[in-house]
């Protein structure tokens, strides 16, 4: 058995956990994700209850392009300039709060509109703060020979909440309602808040520090996308994102008329189908973790983006529940093909002191998806949900075959 631990603790999929800030960093993941992943359910879940409207469905997952627009060049910065440490602790505190007085609201039976999206968009915000923050973490833990291991193994965390954070709503919902979803997120995010303090702080040269604080917060934003833009790697890696989570990752926003309207499976089977995804995603995390370092970045994402959307086409397309469930594994696994490709490739050809705003850079285009899903739910609105998720998958597959014809070189990034 002491051969067995030891084998397994020396494979190269387990090696950036022998970095204690590392580890401390993906226990947050895992309770700050579930948290997450539950939202996704929840909120969707809650206002559609409400108001029954498919419009409103779309704005509860768009209105939190607002703090995108607003606050995610200046987290960028913020993330390079000052303690990420600090910046996790905030944003994961304020996301408990939030959730326990929206949790205090249903159980009141006092919960309106409004109350959502005002959770909505500060949640939103918390999420803007922590990403880059956290991301950035990931690099500063571990040696850059471990970067693509790391994010595996994050994207392995991420994607296991995915598979367990939408049934477990689901079941809570089923038996308590929203409320009790909501406060067992917020008992998650303490839980995450908590173990953040043992983080130790990151330390940097005194270079550094007078580097970043002679620039101006509007200077430092210009130029990491001065940056960004001019690196033709990271350009790719965040472009192939943008058109992925604006055009296809949407259609999610959608499942709660999938499941209630369409394939008559309840709030549980809404669970089941983001619970699949899930499933998809932690097979491909668990590819990359192993093998991830071996592959053609640029290729795989790119190919795994173009599959993505024509999925969420088959996914429009499907008259049965169970080709459904097949379709969302097969999305979930395309997803982390891409994202977490792309996501080494940012970090990968990022310099240090331009990390956390290219991780920034690379979460704004990922949170472009809240702007797709409010065009989501008005396109469903006018055409039907079906025609709406087609329609948009088969736009990003477009987007990503022009990206290959407009930059040929993407497919060769190591």
């Amino acid at each position: 058995m002491s051969n067995f631990l030891a084998a397994l603790r020396n494979n190269r999929a387990f090696q950036a956990l022998h970095y204690r800030d590392f580890r401390t960093v993906s226990v947050c993941q895992i309770f700050g994700n579930l948290g997450f992943w539950m939202d996704e359910l929840s909120r969707g879940w809650l206002i559609y209850q409400i108001t029954d409207s498919m419009v409103q469905l779309g704005l509860a997952r768009g209105i939190q392009f607002v703090p995108l627009l607003l606050f995610a060049p200046f987290a960028g910065t913020f993330a390079d300039r000052y303690s990420r440490r600090t910046l996790l602790l905030f944003a994961q505190g304020m996301s408990c709060v939030i959730f326990a007085v929206l949790a205090a609201l249903i159980f009141a039976h006092v919960v309106e509109p409004w109350h959502v999206y005002v959770a909505a968009v500060c949640s939103g915000l918390m999420q803007v703060i922590q990403q880059p923050a956290r991301s950035s973490l990931v690099s500063d833990t571990v040696p850059p020979e471990l970067l693509t291991n790391a994010i595996g193994l994050t994207s392995m965390i991420f994607n296991g909440a995915r598979l367990i954070g939408p049934a477990l709503a689901g079941v809570i919902i089923a038996f308590s309602d929203t409320g009790g979803a909501y406060a067992v997120q917020a008992f998650c995010l303490f839980i995450a808040t908590i173990w953040a303090v043992k983080l130790r702080p990151m330390k940097r040269s005194a270079e550094f520090k007078e580097r970043m604080q002679s620039e101006s917060y509007v200077q430092s934003i210009l130029n990491g996308w001065r940056f960004a833009w001019n690196h033709k790697t990271v350009r790719a890696g965040i472009l192939c994102t943008t058109v992925v989570s604006l055009f296809v990752f949407p259609f999610t926003t959608l499942l709660p008329v999938f499941a209630r309207d369409i394939l008559n499976v309840g709030a549980g089977g809404q669970g089941m189908l983001l619970a699949a995804m899930g499933g998809g995603a932690v097979v491909s995390s668990i590819m990359i973790t192993l093998s991830g370092h071996r592959w053609t970045r640029g290729k795989v994402m790119l190919d795994a983006s173009l599959i993505y959307g024509l999925m969420a086409v088959g996914l429009a397309c499907s008259p049965w529940y169970w080709l459904a469930l097949v379709f969302m594994g097969l999305a979930g696994l395309c997803h982390v093909h891409a994202n977490a490709l792309v996501h080494t490739v940012v970090q990968t050809y990022s310099t240090p002191e331009y990390r956390g705003r290219s991780m920034a850079l690379f979460n704004m285009s990922q949170m472009l998806s809240t702007a797709g899903s409010m065009v989501a739910g008005l396109l469903a609105s006018g055409i039907g949900p079906r025609w709406a998720v087609a329609a948009m998958g088969l736009t990003g597959a477009a987007g990503i075959l022009l990206l290959v014809v407009l930059m040929p070189a993407a497919r060769k990034i190591k």
